[in-house]
């Protein structure tokens, strides 16, 4: 099987796992798994972002979330302390479901470590893969994710999350979020914290 083979192939079984996803989401008119659309929304924001992606970059993305609703969040204390532990064992967690994906499809051992590498989030800042993969996080969660969230919240809490998410980009990433077809609301709402 060949690269382009085993990457189909891969993001194929990648896709069905996140299938058995019980929350669904719209999207243009049509009903996804929740965590299908935001493989396919990963793919399709890395694709644009960083058009050059190495393999390992590719099929991180596509699994970034891969079946995230199996640990479900109120399993963890609901404060800060809960919710970093949940992030941590999540992450742990997709490492271990896409590890056993790649190896059936047939990947070596170094393409492997380096998915896991990027799904634990490794070095970030430094690293430029990890960090190209927290870009596209991010700019799929303003994209796709952040004003269904805004309508829900204080702007203090909006504001502070906003900051966050801006400190975790690097500057590329920061002026593709820049680009972004905003609403006018959420685009005041990321001028006042990025200027702030």
């Amino acid at each position: 099987m060949g690269n382009t083979e085993k990457l189909a192939e891969a993001f194929r079984l990648f896709d069905e796992a996140n299938s058995q996803d019980p929350n669904t989401e719209i999207a243009g008119g049509e009903t996804y798994p929740k965590e299908v659309l935001y493989a396919l929304r990963m793919t399709e924001t890395l694709t644009t972002f960083a058009p050059d992606a190495s393999e390992a970059l590719q099929l991180t993305a596509r699994c970034q979330h891969i079946c995230r609703w199996e640990i479900p969040r109120d399993q963890y204390e609901m404060n800060r302390a809960g919710y970093l532990r949940w992030r941590q064992e999540l992450k742990k967690f997709h490492a271990a479901k896409a590890k056993e994906i790649l190896e059936e499809v047939g990947y070596d051992k170094e393409t492997i470590g380096q998915v896991e590498f990027l799904l634990l989030k490794k070095q970030l800042k430094r690293n430029e893969e990890t960090q190209t993969l927290e870009d596209v996080v991010c700019l799929v969660f303003l994209k796709h994710y952040f004003e269904p969230f805004a309508e829900k919240h204080e702007e203090a809490k909006l504001v502070d999350i906003l900051q966050k998410t801006w400190r975790k980009m690097s500057e590329k990433g920061q002026q593709a979020a820049l680009q972004l077809p905003f609403s006018k609301t959420a685009h005041a709402l990321v001028t006042k914290a990025v200027s702030g």
